[in-house]
């Protein structure tokens, strides 16, 4: 694990990162309101961390979990819709509550963990980010792992390097189409894509010691029923970035949520689909993992 940049430089990138609350651009929907004043977007949480649950996680990939589990913090609020989500009431309907989030990520630390794993962190970033310079300068020295959902903004994603040791985004579609109907956003594809080449930029292939991940990224993609999320195209798209980005190929969706409004979603993935999107991955000569 690289070395943090130092206290002022932190501390001039939370400036930044503060200022865009007033008018919010934090994420590619660019909502425009002033959180720091109660306004609220379209992840519906303010200026102040607001956490649904935390604790050591052991059903993370296994280079997460180690024999320690990952110590995963589970943020409320997203800017993603997604009418399937699995976590639809944290991300959603938003429970949770405040927390003094370095006293959480020094306790995570201290029972064992082997990461800081941020789950959905992306609305959240400004107070994250300060409550990670308070938790470096106490002591905090586990890798910290951004979990997202891939819809990131690059100029925020900027701010975070040399703090982020671990990239773990999905990338949900290769089909703007599809991203605007069931996730409820613009230009996914692109915005993904190039998400994807900063983070690779940032920390590189991922590096496991020890059977531990301590830096790098890796991609997660949920196979979807009737290939609506076009999995080929996802797989190629993070190929053209780097064969050296391994992808966790999740079988684990179910009709949730909304799911049942949308007859396509209102099934589990068939056994086939989802060996055929393994097999894709490998086609485009990705390293496909658990």
């Amino acid at each position: 694990m690289s070395s943090r940049p130092d206290f002022q430089i932190l501390k001039n990138r939370l400036e930044k990162l503060l200022e865009k609350l007033k008018n919010c651009d934090l994420c590619p929907r660019n909502c425009k309101v002033n959180r720091l004043e109660g306004e609220i977007g379209a992840c519906q949480i303010g200026a102040k961390v607001v956490v649904a649950s935390y604790g050591p996680h052991f059903g993370e990939e296994s280079f997460l979990v180690g024999y320690g589990g990952s110590g995963t913090i589970f943020f409320s609020g997203c800017n993603l819709k997604c009418v399937f989500c699995q976590n639809w009431t944290i991300s959603q309907t938003c429970e949770g509550k405040e927390v003094e989030l370095e006293k959480v990520m020094l306790f995570l630390q201290k029972i064992g963990c082997h990461n800081i794993n941020l789950v959905t962190p992306t609305h959240q970033v400004p107070m994250i980010f300060e409550a990670l310079i308070k938790a470096f300068q106490l002591g905090l020295k586990i890798p910290i792992v951004y979990n997202c959902g891939g819809y990131e903004s690059v100029e925020t994603l900027k701010l975070l390097e040399g703090v982020i040791d671990i990239y773990m985004p999905d990338f949900k579609y290769g089909d703007d189409e599809m991203a605007l109907k069931y996730s409820g956003v613009h230009n996914y594809v692109e915005v993904a894509k190039t998400a994807l080449e900063e983070m690779f930029r940032q920390v590189g292939p991922l590096r496991i010691e020890n059977g531990v991940a301590v830096k790098g990224v890796f991609v997660r993609h949920l196979v979807l029923p009737n290939d609506l999320a076009n999995s080929e195209k996802v797989f190629k798209i993070i190929a053209d970035v780097s064969k050296d980005i391994p992808v966790n190929v999740m079988a684990q969706y179910y009709p949730t949520y909304k799911a049942s409004r949308y007859p396509e979603l209102s099934r589990r993935i068939y056994q086939s689909e989802y060996y055929k999107a393994v097999e894709l991955a490998k086609k485009y000569g990705l390293t496909v993992v658990q």
